[in-house]
């Protein structure tokens, strides 16, 4: 499947913190649409974005979905509270949210399901390979995994073929994923680092990247999303908006 570069990330259309309705559930579908006349093709959420509410701002925003976009959705997490999330990799847990994500996004295969994050309790084999039996039944077209470390994506791929890692990585984040970079780049694998703006604060005139920024008559947004661009061909970034 074909994207272009820079998608929408959909966790911030909810509540603060992922947390609940957003305060214009009108609005929020219009800036979807929007994003659509805009030329964004891959439109990331998941279950626990909500819970449930992006998925269905998506949905009924979209819904038919044009050919040429990708629905991308994450299992494996649940929501507790604003900020407040835990894993739940078991594979009666998968299979349970992949089917109800189908319902919500109206969908009969999701293009593109992620497992949320790494249950440090269940063996990721477990995990994906509830993933790899819901790709062969036919109710996912491709697995990503999110929130991984190298070792991780090649004990997934042992067992499914992985297409995608979404992990955090921004120009004030960038921790050890240069390993990580590096490995999807070597393997044709896509990165999408969340919080690519660093939940907004690398929007904001500030320091070298405001210069940056001000030399090239850009927004400080503009910059740090091709920072990531430029990092390497296989970072697709999804920004969201508030």
């Amino acid at each position: 499947m074909t994207v272009s570069r820079t998608g929408y990330g959909a966790m911030a259309l909810t509540g603060l913190g992922g947390w609940g309705e957003p305060r214009d559930p009108g609005a929020a579908r219009d800036v979807l649409r929007r994003a659509l006349d805009l030329g964004v093709q891959l439109f990331d959420t998941a279950d626990s974005y909500g819970p449930d509410v992006s998925e269905q701002l998506l949905a009924d925003a979209l819904h038919p979905y044009p050919r040429d976009v990708v629905i991308a959705t994450k299992g494996g997490s649940i929501r507790e509270g604003p900020w407040q999330l835990h894993a739940d990799g078991r594979p009666a847990h998968l299979r349970a949210t992949c089917e109800s994500s189908l319902q919500r996004l109206r969908l009969d295969r999701i293009d593109l399901y992620q497992l949320h994050n790494v249950d440090p309790v269940v063996p990721l084999e477990d995990s994906v390979g509830a993933l790899a039996e819901l790709r062969a039944e036919g109710k996912i077209r491709h697995v990503g995994l999110s929130n991984v470390t190298v070792e991780q994506i090649e004990s997934a791929r042992k067992i499914v073929p992985i297409v995608s890692v979404q992990n955090e990585y921004n120009l004030a984040a960038r921790g050890v994923q240069d390993e990580v970079i590096a490995y999807c780049e070597r393997e044709g694998i896509a990165y999408l680092p969340w919080q690519p703006l660093a939940k907004g604060s690398l929007a904001r005139v500030h320091g070298a990247l405001g210069a940056v920024a001000a030399r090239h008559g850009a927004t400080p947004a503009q910059v740090a999303l091709a920072w990531l661009l430029a990092r390497s061909p296989v970072v697709v970034v999804i920004p969201g908006t508030l």
